[in-house]
């Protein structure tokens, strides 16, 4: 039995492994990889699979998130065909994700050819897969619920477990049958953090033998969940006493739903004025759309709310948008207001848009609520560099920007130590993947400096042996 490391390792996007085991070759997510557009093409469209896509026995997907799902069409149309096991609400993220995922790559191939932008060594752009290829992939879903076990193949039976990171993300558990008996091992996805907004906490593995690891935040720490309504409170009021707009690159999955949330929660608690909030981005809808048919994925506090009437999703001050013709009319609006859109690290999308024509206004605040990944237009804006190259032209960035970490749902140092230490004394191994090098590696060392042995960092395409 060995495991393959072939994405998301010493680096933060494109999740992809394999388990292989006598018989059964098993894949663990197959994941965009997201960063400098050339870079980016060119490992996405090799997918580092060292065989053939037909030697793949079947799948399985943590989470709907296109780091970790994204490619799953690109592996149908180069002939995969076996299940891909999710929980129900990820199956349904993914039906909606994945096809604008799509839409984006065509919109943006038509654009790029047609202003002859593709690198000359490369030609024309082509997209990585299109939408019949995304429902080929769907139809391959098999939904299973949260703790209940299911056999993946003769010798290995998995369960979903709540990771507490987006709806319906999971930690996925592996009993495998070895000739000295059973080895369980325990992929976390992306694990999220304990009291946050709409999602359970995270679940424990029991005892598990083989730990892979995120490792996103691995030598940073959030500020307290606690913080995170007041800090929003507060961006909100200094930037409406200054008569600005508020532009919140986020999400679409989870973190728009979380914000949406808690600003509904400062209306009633008359925290905030009467601003108006618009969720500017098509995918946003349709995705708020999908969690308000999983109230089986949140947490007790939402729960509640739904029970009472109330839509934890809308309130009279909101409103979302679908229309371009909308989204540009907020562009001529000089009134305070909140506007919320995609792309969560600004590569693609309206949040540009919102970004180049508000950018140079001093009263504006853009407002980052999310991690952004090195080389994007949001770690750019994150660093303040006082020139931005949007659309071709250098813009200055005279808009204030506000970081608040506390919005994170991945789990930061303390939370990923404490998660491995109620993981319990069974542990073999600790493979960390899922983060920039440098954090991969400090969670290492952390690990170690505790008394864990067998803490790895792999590297992409390492073969590790286990038992």
């Amino acid at each position: 039995m060995r495991l393959l490391f072939l994405g998301g390792v010493r680096t933060v996007t494109g999740s992809m492994h394999v388990l292989e085991t006598e018989g059964h070759r098993l894949l663990l997510e197959c994941g965009l990889f997201q960063g400098h557009r050339r870079e980016a093409n060119l490992k996405n469209r090799s997918l580092p699979i060292p065989f053939d896509v037909n030697m793949i026995d079947s799948a399985l997907l943590s989470h709907a998130h296109i780091d970790h799902a994204g490619n799953f069409p690109s592996l149908a149309k180069k002939g995969f065909d076996q299940n891909i096991y999710s929980t129900p609400a990820t199956r349904d993220l993914c039906s909606v994700m994945l096809r604008d995922s799509a839409y984006l790559q065509e919109q943006d191939a038509e654009f790029i050819n047609r202003n002859n932008l593709y690198d000359p060594d490369l030609g024309p752009v082509e997209p990585l897969y299109q939408e019949h290829d995304v429902h080929k992939a769907i139809s391959q879903f098999v939904s299973v619920d949260y703790r209940r076990e299911f056999d993946v193949s003769p010798k290995i039976r998995a369960k979903f477990l709540d990771a507490g990171h987006v709806l319906g993300s999971s930690i996925i558990q592996l009993d495998v049958k070895t000739k000295s008996g059973k080895t369980r091992i325990a992929f976390t996805g992306d694990l999220g953090r304990k009291n946050m907004p709409l999602s359970n906490d995270p679940e424990i593995p029991v005892r598990p033998n083989y730990l892979i690891m995120e490792s996103t935040y691995g030598d940073r720490s959030h500020e307290p969940v606690s913080d995170m309504k007041k800090e929003l409170s507060r961006v909100i009021n200094q930037t409406y006493q200054r008569r600005g707009k508020i532009i919140v690159p986020s999400f679409s999955l989870e973190r728009t739903q979380v914000l949406v949330f808690l600003i509904a929660q400062l209306f009633r608690e008359k925290e905030i004025p009467k601003i108006p909030v618009y969720v500017d981005s098509p995918l946003s809808v349709r995705l708020t759309d999908i969690f308000k048919v999983h109230p089986d994925c949140f947490d007790e506090e939402v729960r509640r709310t739904i029970e009472s009437g109330k839509d934890p999703f809308g309130h009279a001050n909101l409103k979302y948008i679908t229309s371009v013709q909308e989204s540009m009319a907020l562009n001529t609006r000089e009134d305070p207001m909140i506007i919320i859109s995609a792309s969560g690290m600004c590569e693609g999308g309206r949040i540009v848009h919102h970004i180049r024509n508000n950018m140079g206004n001093p009263n504006n605040t853009i407002l980052i609520i999310g991690f952004m990944a090195k080389h994007t237009l949001g770690r750019r804006i994150v660093e303040r560099q006082r020139k931005l190259r949007i659309f071709g032209v250098d813009r200055e960035l005279n808009a204030r920007v506000e970081v608040i970490n506390s919005f994170s749902a991945h789990a930061d140092k303390g939370e990923l130590l404490d998660f491995v230490e109620q993981c319990g004394k069974e542990l073999k191994g600790i493979f960390i993947v899922h983060g920039d090098e440098e954090q991969s590696l400090a969670l290492a060392n952390t690990l170690s400096t505790h008394g864990y042995d067998g803490v790895v960092v792999p590297f992409p395409k390492q073969f590790i042996e286990i038992d």
